[in-house]
């Protein structure tokens, strides 16, 4: 970290206030000069998209979007925006003020995505299904489409995961491939 940005920051993180260990951030676009920040490290993850967005962790924005750094302006309106759904947030970009130049250079770059959250299979009883897994129906199903009648306490072996429905399974009863709730399910040890 440079001399300046110690002094500027005082050896506290420019968003939160907090002494702690700092990282310095460069705010892109990459060209300008005074595109720096001293930041919290454990901030760094979440601005980048690394990490999951948890907006609890970024209650102090109202307060930093008042530096007078054009720099933190730059960052807080970012983070502000990528957590609009958010009343407090919204609430503070509706009275947030940059110039022109500054909200052209907030506007330059497109926050990250926010990381997909693997979708995760659970049985009844919160247990983590995987496919090839056996189960066990805790309910007797009719299985639309057919007159054939899942019986409660029949083991299905082999199960695969609908990999983009958390609450339902394919498996095989009396040799019909059927769909399967996970709510009906057990996890066989």
């Amino acid at each position: 970290m440079n001399e300046t940005l110690r002094v500027r920051s005082g050896n506290k993180c420019e968003l939160c206030g907090k002494e702690a260990e700092l990282a310095v951030y460069t705010v892109g676009p990459d060209s300008r000069t005074d595109n720096e920040v001293a930041i919290c490290q454990s901030l760094i993850g979440q601005i980048e998209g690394t990490e999951p967005l948890n907006p609890e962790a970024w209650r102090f924005l109202p307060d930093a979007m008042w530096s007078e750094v054009p720099a933190v302006q730059v960052l807080a309106w970012r983070m502000l925006n990528r957590l609009k759904g958010e009343s407090w947030a919204a609430d503070a970009l509706d009275i947030l003020y940059l110039d022109d130049e500054t909200l052209e250079w907030a506007k330059a770059v497109d926050a990250p995505e926010e990381p997909t959250e693997a979708i995760v299979h659970k049985d009844a009883f919160g247990n983590t299904l995987q496919n090839g897994d056996s189960v066990v129906l805790t309910k007797t199903l009719d299985v639309k489409g057919s007159s054939l009648s899942a019986k409660l306490g029949t083991v299905v072996r082999n199960i695969r995961l609908v990999e983009d429905n958390p609450q339902q399974i394919e498996g095989r009863v009396e040799g019909q491939l059927i769909v399967i709730l996970t709510k009906y399910l057990k996890k066989q040890n």
